[in-house]
């Protein structure tokens, strides 16, 4: 007599910088997690798969599901026959990877896939900071930037999602020449306020102090992004992650900026903008986090399946 193999999950927070990968119970429990460099689509890729073999044959058990949250754009829609395929995204080398297909013949298990904020707010909902909030939004600011919103009739713009690091933003006063690191249109959000944005004017920005005057100027392009978001879907909360707010004091910045762009609008006191614009709590795993709750969320579900 053969007894089952027993089934665990898999998530990846599908990121520019790093691939995080996690192997977990059914019920969320991490089991094993590792952090592959973003490199090419294929050593990558290769590595993230020798994981999760290694992992699940060590264990004798079944892969149930892959929950991915990936940096984009990205074809999210399960209808498409692009699913899962990245579209032309700034990283070099990544455009039209399909990483459904390639983590499906890898691994032979359902793969459920969306964009990496979606899969942090995901998990923020389930465990974090938007819990038992009506609509939240969730901002990444690292080697790009992204947001996705979620409300009462789900995230929003399905099947596509938001693209707002390419916003318009205004220029910063003290931020006029330099001409922005979108390979697509320079000067948007992303091109001014993304980690590779500040890497290319100041070098790491683990080493600023955090008087220095450039996070007067990041605060003020991340806190138009809060204005725009404010504006338009009107969330109950804004969760800024990424690499980059990682910076002390820079939320605190962020929600001064925002004040002052309102200028009184829509009557929001301090209060009311330190509980509107706040950090994840789930901080640097919220995306894996994520990922895996969007397994969790489909393993009795339908998945794509190739």
């Amino acid at each position: 007599m053969t007894s089952e193999k027993p089934i665990l999950i898999g998530g990846i927070d599908a990121g520019g910088t790093m691939f995080k990968c996690a192997l977990a119970e059914p019920g969320g429990r991490l089991i094993e997690t590792v952090r592959v460099p973003t490199t090419t689509p294929a050593d990558t890729i290769a590595a993230c798969l020798d994981f999760f073999r290694w992992e699940l044959d060590s264990r004798s058990a079944k892969l149930g599901i892959l929950g991915i949250a990936s940096f984009g754009p990205i074809n999210v829609d399960p209808a498409s026959p692009d699913y899962g395929t990245l579209g032309e995204t700034p990283k070099p080398g990544w455009s039209g990877t399909r990483l459904s297909g390639r983590f499906f013949s890898g691994l032979g298990a359902p793969i459920v896939l969306d964009t990496d904020v979606n899969g942090a707010l995901a998990g923020e909902i389930e465990l974090g900071a938007a819990k038992g909030v009506r609509t939240a939004a969730y901002v990444t600011i690292g080697t790009g930037i992204g947001a996705g919103v979620h409300g009462p009739g789900g995230y929003l713009a399905r099947p596509a999602h938001p693209e707002i690091g390419h916003i318009r933003v205004q220029r910063h006063p003290d931020d006029t020449a330099f001409a922005g690191t979108c390979r697509f249109h320079r000067d948007c959000l992303e091109g001014l306020a993304s980690g590779t944005s500040l890497i290319a004017r100041y070098g790491d920005p683990a080493e600023l102090a955090s008087d220095d005057p450039v996070w007067d100027v990041e605060a003020f392009y991340i806190a138009q992004a809060c204005a725009a978001l404010v504006l338009t879907t009107r969330p109950d909360r804004i969760l800024l992650g990424g690499g980059v707010m990682q910076a002390a004091g820079l939320v605190p910045k962020v929600r001064a900026a925002f004040a002052r762009l309102m200028n009184g609008y829509l009557g929001l006191s301090d209060a009311d903008i330190e509980n509107l614009i706040q950090r994840p709590a789930l901080g640097d795993n919220a995306g894996l986090i994520g990922a895996v709750t969007l397994a969790r969320q489909n393993l009795k579900e339908p998945a794509w399946s190739g």
